[in-house]
């Protein structure tokens, strides 16, 4: 005869690696399934959005990049046509000074009436051709000394003049645009010391008045 525990009932055995949770697994877990697209769809959105900021901050640092180029090779092209012109006008200026004697000699000889036939032909070309290369002669009779353009090789006093001026013209000078290759050469004159040639003149005057109305 079996005694049976009170309180107790037999259950069936399950069958072997079997869990209550295994039973019904669409129960377990429906929050699970219905929640996963939505938090998918935000993550790729996000992700998109940080890529597009990554893009845009890439462009503008490209830009800036392209912008600095850009001025840098501007200001490269401006140096680079300055510096040329400078070296033309160095290398024009260098040959032209050579020039200078000869065309010494030829505003010498046309002042003694000796600039013909095949001689003055020749020197007339001369003239045009460093005319063409931007050579300009100056230097006049009569106008104010300026040590900026003039080398005074000669100096006196004249009653006829109020400042230092050019009486007389040695050698021309020459210069290239703003470029002073050579100064003018020049004998200069100067007031006379102690009286201005104003006051000069209007004693004359008074004296020459005075003296046709004074009886005798």
């Amino acid at each position: 005869m079996t005694e049976e525990t009170p309180g107790f009932e037999e259950k069936p055995d399950a069958p072997s690696g079997a869990t209550p949770d295994d039973a019904d697994p669409k129960a377990a877990s429906p929050s699970t399934e219905e929640g996963a697209a939505p938090a998918g769809d935000v993550n790729q959105t996000a992700g998109l959005t940080a890529q597009l900021d990554q893009a845009r901050s890439a462009l503008t640092e490209r830009t800036g990049d392209l912008q600095r180029l850009q001025a840098e090779y501007q200001n490269y092209r401006r140096r680079v046509e300055r510096d040329r012109v400078t070296v033309k006008e160095i290398a024009v200026a260098g040959l032209l000074t050579e020039l200078l004697p000869v065309l010494d000699d030829v505003g010498r000889a046309r002042e003694h009436g000796e600039l013909v036939g095949g001689f003055k032909s020749v020197a007339e070309s001369l003239e045009t051709v460093v005319a063409k290369l931007g050579l300009q002669q100056f230097g006049k009779e009569g106008e104010p000394f300026d040590p900026t353009i003039h080398e005074a090789l000669m100096h006196s006093y004249a009653p006829d003049v109020t400042e230092t001026t050019c009486v007389a013209i040695l050698q021309p000078g020459y210069r290239i645009g703003e470029r002073t290759i050579r100064p003018a050469r020049v004998a200069v004159a100067e007031p006379q010391p102690g009286a201005s040639p104003a006051a000069a003149k209007e004693e004359t005057t008074d004296d020459e008045e005075s003296g046709g109305t004074e009886e005798v």
